[in-house]
């Protein structure tokens, strides 16, 4: 039985179809492609492809996101250290070594056993298939989408932070959280994908190199991005607020 329901839940992911961001883009003027992450059986599905070398960061493939190209990645070949551990939860160094790198060489924690505790509570991601794939939105790859990034600038971001708050009651998870982490990490640092959250994310200063100086990044996991894409002309997306700001902006009404 178990097994059964699971292959139900399994069809009906199958069949869902991809939110439409198409209002929400043209509403917040986002010119730059949506990024998705993920975890799938087939590259063939997102071919055109690129592959890390050894010791690759994932965002030096933001130019060839911006061009329609997807990475991809495996347990064999991740790129940076930081993605093996993370995404794939390889030990590329000792766990004193990676301590010792993050906290004295790196200078991210105050303290050996802050870095410890945060190496154990955060846990790498687990996939459930031998590829990861991060590149542009695929309607046809939604099933195996397990969250979508946004490329913003700070005035977009503050605009989708609110989106993120839109339906969110005082009693209910943050709806938007910034967690440490390599940049990597902060494309999937949900602890449960199923709830509406999201995150900004490329913080980590040490793949800001990759991205243009006024680029964040605003992760959502798929239910938070159908609820951005949701928001309707009764939302802020219609009203004075966002509309004062673009003309100070110097920009002219959408």
């Amino acid at each position: 039985m178990p097994n059964v329901h699971k292959n139900a839940i399994f069809f009906i992911m199958k069949k869902e179809t991809q939110p439409n961001p198409d209002r929400l883009k043209k509403r917040l003027d986002i010119k730059l492609p949506l990024l998705g992450f993920y975890d799938a059986p087939d590259p063939a599905l997102f071919k055109p492809l690129v592959e890390p070398k050894s010791s690759e960061c994932v965002f030096c493939f933001y130019k060839d996101w911006t061009k329609g190209k997807t990475l991809h990645l495996t347990k064999d070949r991740y790129g940076c250290g930081g993605a093996g551990h993370s995404l794939w939860g390889l030990k590329t160094r000792s766990r004193k070594e990676f301590i010792k790198f993050l906290a004295d060489d790196e200078g991210l924690k105050a303290s050996h056993a802050l870095m410890e505790k945060w190496i154990d509570a955060r846990k790498p991601y687990r996939s459930d298939h031998p590829h990861l794939f991060i590149g542009p939105l695929k309607e046809e790859a939604w099933p195996y989408a397990k969250t979508v990034t946004f490329f913003v600038n700070p005035d977009q971001l503050s605009a989708l932070a609110i989106g993120a708050q839109y339906n969110s009651a005082p009693e209910d998870p943050p709806p938007v959280i910034a967690p440490f982490g390599s940049g990597c990490s902060q494309l999937i640092p949900f602890n449960d994908l199923s709830i509406p959250q999201a995150s900004i994310s490329t913080t980590d200063i040490a793949m800001r190199q990759y991205l243009p100086p006024d680029i964040l990044g605003f992760t959502a996991t798929r239910t938070m991005f159908k609820q951005l894409c949701d928001l309707d002309e009764r939302s802020f997306l219609y009203k004075p607020f966002l509309k004062r700001l673009r003309k100070a902006r110097g920009l002219a009404e959408i």
